[in-house]
C-alpha cells in the first residue's frame, strides 16, 4: 500500500510538472508568435510606403500650366504630356498611354483626399471620356528614349570565318530579340511611381501625373479635356493637344 501511494504522489506530481513546463512552453511560443507577426506587419507596412506613389514638385503657382480653374475651395491645374512621362531624372515614354500633369493647390495647410479615379480624359469631343488608369498598368508599355541595348560581341566562330561571307548577318534575317534588363525596367518602374499623383488625405500643394489609355498619335488631336469629379467638387480644363 506504502509503495501504490507513494507511486501514485510521484505520478501526480510528475503530471502537474509536465502540466506546468506545458503552460511554460506554450507561453513562448505565444510570445514568440506575437513577435513575429509584429515583425511581418512591420515589414508590410515599410513595403506598402515603399510602394506608395510619390508625385511631382508641385510648380510655384497654378499658372505655370497648361490650364487652370477652381473646384470649389481649391485651384486645379494641368498640363497634357502627350506619351511622355516627365519626371526630376529623366523623361520616359508610353505607347500605350497618354499623360496629365495635375497640381492642386489651396489656402494654407489645406489638406484634400485625392484619387486618380476621380479624373476622366475626354478626346475629341467623344461621348464616353477615358478614365484614369492605374500607374502599374502602364509598366509593361515604358520606354527610354535614350537607353540604347548593349552591342553584342561577334562570336569567334563568326570571325574566324574570314571574308568568305560566313561571319555576315543575314540580311533578310529578322532583327534580333532586345531584351531589357530587369534592373533597368525596374529603374523606369520606380521613376514612374514616384512621379504619379499620391493618394489619400494629402495636404496642399501637391502635384504629380495620371495615366489613360490612349494608343495613337497626339499631334492630330482636335480637343482635350481633363474632367474632375472628386471632394473639391467638379471642374474641366481645356488641354492643349
Amino acid at each position: 500500500m506504502g509503495h501504490a501511494r507513494l507511486n501514485v504522489m510521484q505520478f501526480s506530481l510528475q503530471s502537474r510538472t509536465g502540466v506546468a513546463v506545458a503552460v511554460v512552453l506554450t507561453a513562448v511560443l505565444c510570445q514568440g508568435a506575437r513577435a513575429q507577426d509584429a515583425q511581418s506587419k512591420e515589414a508590410q507596412s515599410k513595403e506598402a510606403q515603399s510602394h506608395e506613389a510619390k508625385g511631382l514638385p508641385p510648380r510655384a503657382a497654378p499658372t505655370d500650366y497648361q490650364a487652370h480653374t477652381q473646384a470649389g475651395a481649391v485651384t486645379l491645374a494641368a498640363e497634357f504630356t502627350s506619351h511622355s512621362i516627365t519626371s526630376p531624372q529623366s523623361v520616359l515614354a508610353t505607347e500605350d498611354y497618354v499623360v496629365v500633369e495635375v497640381g492642386f493647390f489651396g489656402p494654407p495647410d489645406a489638406q484634400l483626399k485625392l484619387s486618380y479615379e476621380d479624373f476622366s480624359l475626354r478626346i475629341n469631343g467623344k461621348k464616353m471620356p477615358l478614365p484614369a488608369r492605374p500607374y502599374a498598368m502602364i509598366y509593361k508599355s515604358l520606354k527610354d528614349p535614350e537607353w540604347e541595348p548593349p552591342v553584342p560581341v561577334e562570336s569567334k566562330s563568326k570571325t574566324s570565318l574570314g571574308s568568305g561571307g560566313g561571319g555576315q548577318n543575314d540580311p533578310g534575317a529578322p532583327p534580333p530579340v532586345v531584351h531589357v534588363p530587369i534592373e533597368i525596367e525596374r529603374g523606369w518602374e520606380l521613376r514612374v511611381q514616384k512621379a504619379t499623383l499620391p493618394e489619400g488625405d494629402r495636404t496642399l500643394p501637391v502635384a504629380g501625373l495620371i495615366f489613360f489609355q490612349y494608343h495613337g498619335k497626339t499631334d492630330k488631336l482636335d480637343s482635350i479635356e481633363l474632367i474632375y469629379t472628386g471632394p473639391a467638387g467638379k471642374a474641366t480644363l481645356k488641354l492643349h493637344p
